[in-house]
């Protein structure tokens, strides 16, 4: 048996099934499931991202938050949180840069629902002090400082089309032996009443629920004990358009052609984020580049380009190149800090 069989058969009991329950089975099936069955991270895998290309990613988070907590008066009990932390590499460097922090003394939880990629974290963090939740609501109840990349752009979407009266849900049915694409009937969508202003027939305008709901919880806990968090992902201000993507050892394929064995993602509506958060605050969303540009990205290459020559050096600058150049990740990759109404934005980012 294989996942792609067993969505065939569940669609010809049930019927088509919305793309959000596809992504959820493709990537989390406790069998087949994408991220269930391997390590998709780094040149081996299928895509690397901003952590494994260079430890200046992490060390400059974790100097933002550290910040951002002196900023708040230092309160003594934190957790210090990372959602989706693959390897644990980021983790890793920002503990590294915030350990000569006086009194910056976190309880650190890493939430991942997968045991394979625990294991991978435990080895990466030995010898630090770590925990595992499954979900933000898990989490103390105290000043949380919490990083989130590229978590929220792998969380399961809805696809919805633009008729001339309503939207058509874009589904995963079967054709023979093959998964493939359809829509829905035609009907109201309340949620989308405000997207009639800036959306025409035959546009396609993609919501995540689950992002709204985890933004939320990430808001009220910071609203209530003070903290802050850093999210960045690939995206905009306003979903607009088919984003849905599909990666297989750093190629594109089609996202329907083998369940569970491609990395599954779409482009993070960073509007519905924002308005999931409050009572918390969120800042403008900023560019990745403009944004470790401002921590000082630059002055630490620099530094750590001394005592590099050769091979070595390349890559070190084409790392500091692939983070910030508007053409590489620079662009493509935003962040928004989430922070309390008593507070500023994390460092790095404007109100």
């Amino acid at each position: 048996m294989t996942l792609k069989r067993e969505l065939l058969h569940r669609i010809a009991s049930d019927g088509p099934l919305s793309l959000a329950e596809y992504m959820r089975e493709a990537l989390l099936h406790p069998q087949f499931g994408y991220y269930s069955t391997r390590d998709p991270f780094g040149v081996a895998g299928d895509f690397t991202t901003a952590p494994e290309i260079s430890q200046m990613f992490g060390e400059l988070l974790g100097l933002s938050l550290a910040q951002a907590w002196m900023d708040q008066g230092a309160p003594p009990q934190i957790t210090l949180a990372e959602l989706g932390p693959g390897r644990g590499t980021c983790m890793r460097d920002v503990l590294r840069a915030v350990r000569g922090v006086p009194g910056f003394q976190p309880d650190v939880v890493l939430i991942d629902a997968s045991e394979k990629m625990r294991d991978v974290q435990r080895g990466t963090l030995a010898g630090h002090d770590v925990r595992w939740a499954d979900r933000v609501e898990d989490l103390p109840d105290q000043p949380l400082f919490l990083i989130a990349n590229e978590f929220f752009d792998a969380l399961p979407i809805r696809q919805f089309r633009r008729d001339a009266t309503g939207w058509r849900e874009i589904r995963v049915g079967a054709d023979g032996d093959d998964l493939v694409f359809g829509a829905g009937p035609d009907q109201a969508e309340p949620m989308l009443a405000h997207r009639l202003e800036d959306t025409a027939p035959g546009d396609i305008v993609e919501t995540c629920p689950e992002a709204a709901r985890i933004a939320g919880q990430i808001g009220a806990k910071i609203a209530q004990f003070g903290g802050a968090a850093l999210l960045i992902d690939y995206g905009d201000w306003r979903s607009l358009g088919d984003t849905l993507q599909a990666l297989h050892q750093h190629q594109p394929v089609h996202p329907l052609a083998d369940p569970g064995h491609a990395d599954l993602t779409a482009h993070v509506d960073f509007e519905a984020i924002a308005n999931a958060c409050a009572p918390a605050r969120y800042s403008r969303v900023t560019p990745q580049g403009i944004f470790l540009e401002r921590l000082g990205i630059t002055a630490r290459a620099q530094a750590l380009a001394r005592n590099l020559t050769g091979a070595a050096l390349d890559a070190h600058i084409a790392a500091h190149r692939r983070l910030t150049h508007p053409d590489e990740m620079g662009n493509l990759f935003k962040v928004i800090g989430l922070y309390p109404d008593t507070a500023h934005p994390p460092p790095g980012l404007d109100p």
